[in-house]
Formats: structure tokens, C-alpha cells, sequence
């Protein structure tokens, strides 16, 4: 059977989706997390859990059937992103397991699978910033290159001013939504089901991830302030100039008025 999540947007409208699933079937709100569920002669079918930041995590549906979900979501997307997912295989064991994509469940449990999708919800959201930061990156490593190459950015005032927004904005967008990367409040009321969670945030390394994802948000501070000494050089050096060249006018007029009394 398939489990898979998937990154869509920024967030959803939780408590629009909540009254719009109630319609269908049963669905049950938890912290920051909506579950609905799909029944058919009174066994589950499915489950689904939408997490408020944007992710969905899928368990039981086929390909064709997340499809139909997802596309029915976006109405109800905040600012729609580059889909992401993580795709898995899962079966029921004598023990919990994750190895090479597939999850061995002991239970049918909807809390132990919503303890997992916690997991899988934040590392398709990881994957997100991920792509994020490493398009950022792509953009602009030509700038430090650049200013030790030549010692100054051939960039203009206001064209270095509209990359230092671009920056500003990329790293506190992220900064803002990386609590979502840690351990969800849900487990302050299920401590017992945390195992379950830290088991699948290991086997998608979620915690050594953050740290990257951490360092090169690093990056891009060091980058915004290399662009801000290079912007401030640029109008000390203007300022320079502009009082040369003024002294230079006085000069003159000082000249044209004490020996040639032109002026």
C-alpha cells in the first residue's frame, strides 16, 4: 500500500478545508493537523492528514486517487509552491520499521500514522526550502566570486538594493516557517507516540538537514551583508567625488575671482 506526502503550498485555509471535509466523511481536527478519512463497508479505506503548514500525507490512496485530492486542495492553498513529496510503501509487522522506503506498522492505528506523517509532512516541507535556498544560492554565488576576483560588484546602486530585498525576504520567509521543523506540540499531549515520529524524522534526517538548511541560511546573511558594505563603499565613494569635485568648482571660482576678476 502507498504512503506519501506532499508540499503544496505555504499553508492551507485549515478552517475552511475542515467544513468543506465535513460534508464528505468524518474528519477530526487535532493541533495544526486536520484528518480525514475514507470508509467503505465500515473499514478504512484511507486516511489523509492536512497539516496546516502546506503538507498533505496520504495513507491507503492510489496515484490516481492523491491526484484527485490535490487538485481538489488547491482552492484552498496560500500561496501555492513547486509540488514536493516523499513516496513510501507501508505493511503491518510484529514491529515499527522504516527501511529502504517502506513503513512496517504494528497497528492500524490513526494516531501512529499521524505520529509518522508528522515526520513525512516536514521533510516534503524541508524539501521545499531546500529547492529554495539552493535556487537562491545558484543566483547569486557569482557575486562573492566577483568581488575577489575584481574587488567590487558590477551591479548598479538600485540593482544591488533589489538583491539585497531578494535576500532579505528568502531568508526571513524561511527563518519564519522553521519551527514547523521541530518536534510538533502534538507529542506534548502524545508523549507516547514520539518514538514513532523520531524514528521517521531519523530515517529522513530531518535533524541533519535543518543544520544544513541552517548554515546556508548563514550564507545568505553573510551574502546580504557583503551587499550592503558594497552598497555603503558605493555611496561613500559617490559622496567622495561629489565633495572633489565641489572643492575642485571653488577652487576655480576662487581663481577667477582673485587673479583674473571675472567674477
Amino acid at each position: 500500500m502507498r504512503c506519501t506526502g506532499y508540499c503544496t503550498a505555504a499553508s492551507y485555509d485549515v478552517l475552511r478545508l475542515f467544513q468543506t471535509l465535513g460534508k464528505l466523511g468524518p474528519v477530526q481536527l487535532y493541533k495544526d493537523t486536520l484528518h480525514f478519512q475514507i470508509r467503505e463497508e465500515r473499514r478504512v479505506r484511507g486516511d489523509l492528514f492536512y497539516f496546516s503548514y502546506g503538507a498533505v500525507v496520504f495513507w491507503g490512496f492510489s496515484e490516481e486517487e492523491e491526484r484527485k485530492f490535490l487538485q481538489d486542495l488547491k482552492e484552498f492553498e496560500r500561496d501555492s509552491c513547486s509540488r514536493t513529496e516523499d513516496e513510501f510503501t507501508y505493511i503491518y509487522g510484529d514491529d515499527l520499521k522504516i527501511e529502504e522506503d517502506e513503513i512496517v506498522l504494528q497497528n492500524k492505528g490513526t494516531l501512529t500514522k499521524l505520529a509518522i506523517a508528522h515526520g513525512i509532512a516536514q521533510s516534503v516541507k524541508l524539501n521545499v526550502f531546500e529547492d529554495s535556498i539552493f535556487k537562491t544560492y545558484e543566483t547569486t554565488k557569482w557575486l562573492p566570486a566577483e568581488l575577489a576576483v575584481k574587488g567590487k560588484i558590477s551591479l548598479s546602486r538600485r540593482a544591488i538594493s533589489r538583491k539585497m530585498g531578494e535576500l532579505f525576504i528568502e531568508r526571513n520567509t524561511i527563518n519564519i516557517h522553521t519551527e514547523i521543523l521541530d518536534t510538533p506540540e502534538f507529542f506534548w499531549e502524545h508523549p507516547e507516540l514520539e518514538t514513532f515520529y523520531r524514528r521517521t524524522a531519523h530515517y529522513l534526517d530531518i535533524n541533519k538537514r535543518v543544520d544544513i538548511l541552517n548554515r546556508r541560511l548563514n550564507v545568505i546573511h553573510e551574502l546580504f551583508e557583503i551587499l550592503r558594505n558594497e552598497l555603503n563603499h558605493q555611496y561613500s565613494s559617490r559622496l567622495e567625488w561629489t565633495i572633489i569635485v565641489l572643492i575642485v568648482i571653488e577652487v576655480v571660482l576662487a581663481v577667477l575671482r582673485d587673479i583674473f576678476h571675472v567674477i
